[in-house]
Formats: C-alpha cells, sequence, structure tokens
C-alpha cells in the first residue's frame, strides 16, 4: 500500500461493526445463558466460529468448566454449623490436641471397583483412534469396614458380618473393642485424654452411644453434617485406599479384607500423622470461606471416581445398614466433654 503513495499508517474506515461493539454483544450473550455454545453464538451474532472463540478466550478471558460435585449443596444453616465446629477446634490447636485425636468411620470395599477416568488416561497419537469402553459400576460383592488410625497409625480395623446392621449397640461394642486397642497398642494415650473424631451419623450420635463415651471421659469434637472434607478418614485415606484396591478384581471377602489390612500396613506412620495434620489448614479454610466446602482442598476425595460415587453413594449404603430409630442429640457442642442432651 505504501508502494502505491500512501503515508498514514493509522487504520483506514471500514465497513462492519467495530470490534469493541462485537465483544460485547458476545459477552452480553454468555451473560445471558452461562451454557451458550460457541456455534449458537456464531450463528446468532452472524460471525465465524474462529471469531467468537478468540473474543470468549483472549479478550474476554472465559473459560468453560463444569460443575464440581459437592456431597451435598449447603444451606446457611449447614455453613453456619461448619464455621462454628471449625472456629472452636481452631481455638483449642495445637500439637497437644493434635496427638489426642482418634479418628474413624466406616466404608464400603468392593470385589472390583470400576477404572476411575484419570486412570484410564493413556498417550496417543492425534491420528490414533478413539478408545471406547463400557460403563461400570462397582460389583455387588462388598465388605463394610471401620477404621479407627491417629497420629502414630492404624489403631483399630474391623469388619462387619454379613447381614449385620451397624446400630448404637453394635457401634457401642466397637467402641469398646476401640478402647481395648488403644489401652493395648498406646500405652499411656488414654490416661492423657482422647478426643474422638467421627461423623454425625445416627449410631454415632445415639443417645446410647453418648452415655458410653461420657463414661470413658472421652472429648468429642462435634463434626459438622455433610462434611466429608474435614473427615480425615474420608479426605485422606479412603480415596487413595479404595485406589489401590481398584487395581485388581477380588473372589473373597477374605481377599478384600487382607488387601486392605497390607494397604493399610505398608503406608505407615508418616502417612497417618499428614492425615491428622491436614485437618488444621482444612479448618482454617473453612473458616475463612464462610463454612463454605474446602474446594481445592477436596482432590483426594475425588481420586477414587467422583464425590458422587466415593461420598454420597457410599454414605447412602452404609446408612442402609444403619439402624436409624435410635435418638439424636438435641445438641452437641464443639470440642465437648462426651455428649450433651
Amino acid at each position: 500500500m505504501f508502494e502505491n503513495g500512501r503515508t498514514d499508517i493509522d487504520d483506514a474506515e471500514r465497513e462492519g461493526r467495530p470490534a469493541t461493539a462485537t465483544t460485547a454483544r458476545v459477552n452480553e450473550c454468555i451473560l445471558a445463558n452461562r451454557r451458550i455454545t460457541i456455534n449458537k453464538i456464531s450463528n446468532e451474532l452472524d460471525i465465524s466460529h474462529g471469531s467468537v472463540h478468540k473474543i470468549i478466550a483472549d479478550h474476554l478471558e472465559f473459560r468453560k468448566v463444569c460443575a464440581r460435585w459437592v456431597p451435598r449443596l449447603l444451606t446457611e444453616e449447614h455453613k453456619g454449623k461448619r464455621f462454628e465446629s471449625a472456629f472452636a477446634f481452631l481455638q483449642t490447636e495445637g500439637n497437644d490436641v493434635l496427638d489426642k485425636i482418634v479418628t474413624g468411620d466406616e466404608t464400603w470395599i468392593h470385589h472390583f471397583s470400576p477404572e476411575t477416568k484419570r486412570s484410564s488416561l493413556e498417550w496417543k497419537h492425534c491420528s490414533s483412534p478413539t478408545r471406547k469402553k463400557c460403563r461400570t459400576v462397582p460389583s455387588a460383592g462388598k465388605v463394610m469396614m471401620t477404621l479407627f488410625f491417629d497420629r502414630e497409625g492404624v489403631v483399630h480395623t474391623e469388619f462387619m458380618p454379613k447381614g449385620a446392621t451397624i446400630n448404637a449397640s453394635s457401634y457401642c461394642e466397637t467402641l469398646k473393642r476401640l478402647r481395648k486397642s488403644l489401652k493395648n497398642r498406646r500405652p499411656g494415650k488414654l490416661s492423657k485424654g482422647i478426643v474422638l473424631l467421627h461423623d454425625n451419623a445416627r449410631p454415632h450420635a445415639a443417645k446410647q452411644t453418648c452415655e458410653l463415651l461420657k463414661t470413658f471421659r472421652w472429648e468429642v469434637w462435634n463434626h459438622s453434617p455433610y462434611s466429608p472434607d474435614l473427615s480425615p478418614p474420608d479426605f485422606h485415606v479412603f480415596g487413595p485406599l479404595k485406589q489401590e484396591l481398584s487395581k485388581r478384581r477380588y473372589h473373597s471377602d477374605a481377599e478384600v479384607k487382607a488387601t486392605a489390612q497390607q494397604w493399610l500396613s505398608d503406608v505407615g506412620r508418616d502417612f497417618f500423622a499428614e492425615g491428622i495434620e491436614k485437618l488444621v489448614p482444612r479448618l482454617d479454610k473453612c473458616l475463612n470461606n464462610g463454612g463454605n466446602y474446602v474446594e481445592k482442598l477436596m482432590e483426594n476425595i475425588n481420586s477414587n471416581n467422583s464425590l458422587m460415587m466415593d461420598i454420597a453413594v457410599t454414605k447412602s449404603n452404609v446408612d442402609e445398614h444403619m439402624d436409624t430409630t435410635e435418638d439424636i442429640p438435641a445438641k452437641n457442642i464443639p470440642i465437648q466433654r462426651g455428649c450433651e442432651h
């Protein structure tokens, strides 16, 4: 163009709408419908697919993301309870308290678990055909495991007999066996005091259970409902355990139990200490975000498929084997002596 005698370096007037106007219209389309596709925007505004993508990515800096699975959409009441619980714990936090914590929960372990999306990732050339696989579900064969651990490692494990139901009476018997295990495996720990961290499932919070814990003189941390992100067994142990178990298919309950026990033994003391110590930054994050889920710290829970599989489904299946007829305490105070009604 300069060969033809042009000396002006500014853009000449051209037909069509200004780029800023197009960008604004794309922005309006997205704000009106967050799920709108690039193709639909392209058709509505009569601009190319590539131009829409460039505006969205480079100018508006939008990116399309999926919603994150969470155990439950928290109400303001749920958030308030989580906030209060986190605040109460952090006020007493210290190595002394962490050393006293014994935490536990129940979970199903299956004879066969489907391959996770992450574990099925593989390298391929752009010309390679897309691999397909059928959707699979966990096997019907399964065993319910109860696990308790502290900073030093596993304290007590047991497996629910076939056809048994977890209710207040059976859970109290489990707690008695836990106390015996503490006496044998952790000499002197009982005399220093125990802070029990378990969730608020009905057998755990039943009057009979609370009365037993009072006789033990154990402090009970009031674990907020729908809070696996604040439960060390859920956010630290069960995901990696199930990931390890999913590497093979088992033909009997005995095989599953033996493999689970071996894994718990192999991971070592530092693994369990890390799980207890992670509780502090998680509670701090929960406190600072107003009681919401600890989003970025839930990856270990998600590691075995998704929260829907690992928490929601597991917990609902556990509940099927729990007697829900016991009375629930009307009130629990975080970090309290036993349970109060």
